[in-house]
């Protein structure tokens, strides 16, 4: 908020003239008539250490492709999405999964800190979490603890009932630009963002957080 074994040729025999020959239902019935199998000589230390090398290069290629392309840990250091993920969580985040599908509201997404946030949070953080509240094109706005979207109230299944650090004081009301995105923390209280510093546009997102990997007890997707 990450191996294939080498096979080796098959075995060989050798008629009296030397020409090598695949095992298979001719080659055992030539065994039987008189020919010899050649025993083969056991690799060499060093071949079996440059095999060796091949196989963890490969995998440390696929490890950091993976990272870079498709998967990538992130640790929490802030309860700014308290209750859903708290200090010291580690999250998986999927960066392919917006290649395939839009921006859901109710996402958690991590993306790159927008300039006005260092100003506006007091903060040296260049990577953020939070929740997608709203949408491209979308006005929004709060009041009475409840979020409105084009005047309507919304739904928020993912924040606890009568939580406290879930209280969203009134703002707005908030134009959002195309290709950008109104993101909030669960922990209403005490998350800076974009209430505070404006919106994220699509190309700062990072990707969307799919499951808590830590701790294990609270394994889980979200």
């Amino acid at each position: 908020m990450s191996d294939s074994d080498v096979g080796a040729t098959g075995d060989t025999v050798t008629d009296d003239a030397g020409a090598p020959e695949p095992v298979g239902a001719g080659g055992a019935a030539r065994r039987r008539g008189g020919l010899h199998r050649r025993g083969r000589s056991r690799p060499s230390s060093t071949r079996r250490a440059l095999e060796w090398l091949v196989i963890i290069a490969i995998a440390v290629l696929v490890a950091l492709g993976l990272r870079v392309f498709v998967f990538q840990t992130f640790w929490i250091p802030s309860g700014s999405m308290y209750p859903t993920l708290k200090v010291n969580d580690r999250i998986l985040v999927n960066k392919l999964s917006y290649r395939f599908h839009g921006v859901g509201r109710g996402d958690i997404i991590v993306f790159r800190a927008p300039p006005k946030v260092e100003q506006a949070c007091e903060t040296l953080d260049k990577v953020l979490v939070k929740r997608v509240i709203g949408l491209p094109g979308e006005t929004i706005s709060a009041r009475n603890d409840n979020i409105y979207i084009d005047g309507k109230e919304i739904a928020q299944p993912w924040l606890p009932k009568h939580d406290p650090n879930t209280t969203t004081p009134a703002f707005g009301p908030r134009s959002i630009p195309a290709n950008n995105y109104f993101v909030m923390g669960d922990n209403r209280t005490m998350s800076c963002d974009s209430r505070s510093w404006g919106f994220v546009p699509r190309s700062d997102i990072i990707g969307k957080a799919e499951m808590r990997i830590w701790p294990l007890d609270r394994l889980g997707f979200f």
